[in-house]
């Protein structure tokens, strides 16, 4: 196995991946908080570490892969009070339609993909543990962790203990020993339809706690990569990693690996702004390939600008990807001379996940393999087949048994689409590549005509 380094928030420093159990890893990453449809930035840690996932595997790991579900929070609670529904409905119906939209991005699912409301048990014989070791207090049903009883507090996100604000509000301020002690217990309030019993009262779990209980359920104390949005660095993943060091004695996990946030116009995407792009109409306006091939072209730790400008660049890139893989032989191998690009694509996936640096390898290989193709020596597909399928997008390179040719009717709108532009009206042929894009091709104008590409 060659040697694999990750950037770790908490050092600040590429470590090396040494797995806690020889050849296998295991990877924790905070899913969504389910009241609303997922966006964009949502689905940009399901990728991330769906695609690590892989990587890994393709090096030789075993991979145990766990993404939560958020069906216990405040949040859910609002969202289903102003839809007049109950929370438990609203927060099943939210997961399914997560489920079914990061379906549509072809990845795969997670090993394990649990949820808070079934893992209360474990959450309740924690948040005890924390009591019992005086790290945590009870008072009127809640339950508070007591930061200052925890001297590492802070050096996950390297901020001063009294410069820290946990985001809680007015929220049980008067109950608190310290303004910067955070909920681990919610008691039962007027109004709200799902709590469940505990030995300090009816009631639920805060959202740090739920995760740590999770997370130690499934993979164990010190597992091997805990992720997630750099948005949650603080005050959920450094809540996360105070109150399990304090109850086990032990660190929650060796790594803790961040990706930057999707920025529209500068700010964050985020429900709360209101400049959203929902992942399931992201997908239905570019498709699958190019949002994938989007999210590969940005470095993780990054932030990533979202427009319309960028997935198109994306699209043009899986075209070209596509386009190269008709001019090779399928199932042969590759030439020895190319295997140089092959491994610098796994060397940028070793050094910190580079997949920009990855797919410039693999834009270097379709060049070269364009240039022989058109000398008249088209190469073997094995190289490029193995570089795509870390990335998932291998099916680029799938015969299609005439399923890429358009159809009369798709050829009928492009004809109408030409005569339109021919004619100057380019409100009409807006509109007509527009129909042809809902029936799932693109519209390439070049120097031998406008031709119709199939979208990913």
């Amino acid at each position: 196995m060659r040697t694999i380094a990750i950037h770790d928030t908490r050092s600040g420093r590429l470590l090396p991946l040494e797995p806690r159990e020889p050849g296998k890893v295991g990877i924790y990453a905070c899913g969504p908080t389910v009241y609303g449809r997922i966006h964009v930035g949502n689905a940009r840690p399901f990728v991330v570490f769906s695609l690590y996932k892989r990587f890994l595997e393709h090096e030789g790991y075993d991979v145990t892969f766990v993404a939560n579900v958020t069906d216990v929070n405040d949040k859910i609670y609002d969202a289903a009070r102003a839809a007049g529904v109950e929370s438990e409905q609203l927060a099943a119906e939210m997961t399914a339609a997560y489920v079914a939209d990061t379906d549509a991005l072809g990845l795969g699912r997670p090993d394990h993909e649990p949820l808070a409301r079934e893992t209360i048990d474990e959450i309740v014989a924690l948040i005890a543990v924390l009591i019992e070791r005086g790290h945590a207090y009870a008072v009127e049903g809640d339950v508070y962790f007591d930061v200052r009883s925890y001297p590492a507090y802070g050096e996950l996100s390297h901020r001063d203990v009294d410069q820290m604000d946990q985001g809680e509000g007015i929220s049980g301020a008067s109950l608190k020993r310290d303004p910067l002690d955070f909920a681990l217990w919610k008691a039962w309030k007027d109004g709200e339809d799902t709590s469940w019993d505990a030995p300090w009262g009816r009631g639920r779990p805060g959202w740090h706690i739920e995760c740590s209980a999770m997370a130690e359920t499934l993979l164990g104390v010190g597992f091997d990569v805990h992720g997630g949005g750099s948005d949650l660095v603080f005050p959920h993943h450094e809540n996360e990693a105070a109150q399990t060091c304090a109850a086990r004695g032990a660190p929650l996990a060796r790594l803790w690996m961040h990706n930057g946030m999707v920025r529209l116009e500068g700010e964050k995407m985020a429900k709360s702004v209101g400049n959203i792009f929902l992942l399931h109409e992201a997908l239905a306006a570019h498709g699958r390939d190019a949002l994938v091939a989007y999210f590969c072209g940005g470095h993780y730790r990054q932030p990533i600008a979202y427009s319309d400008e960028r997935l198109a660049e994306a699209a043009r890139s899986v075209e070209r990807i596509r386009e190269a893989g008709r001019r090779l032989v399928t199932g042969s191998a590759s030439p020895d001379d190319l295997s140089g690009l092959r491994e610098a694509f796994f060397a940028a996936l070793a050094d910190d996940f580079n997949t920009p640096r990855a797919m410039a390898a693999v834009f270097d290989w379709v060049r070269e393999a364009n240039r022989r193709a058109e000398a008249g020596s088209p190469v073997g597909d094995a190289d490029l087949r193995e570089m795509l399928q870390v990335v998932a997008l291998d099916n680029l390179l799938d015969a299609t048994d005439g399923a890429d040719a358009p159809d009369a009717a798709a050829q009928e709108l492009l004809a109408r689409r030409e005569a339109a532009r021919a004619a100057r009206d380019f409100a009409a042929a807006d509109t007509l590549r527009d129909e042809l894009a809902a029936l799932g091709w693109t519209v390439r104008d070049g120097a031998a005509g406008p031709e119709l590409i199939r979208r990913g």
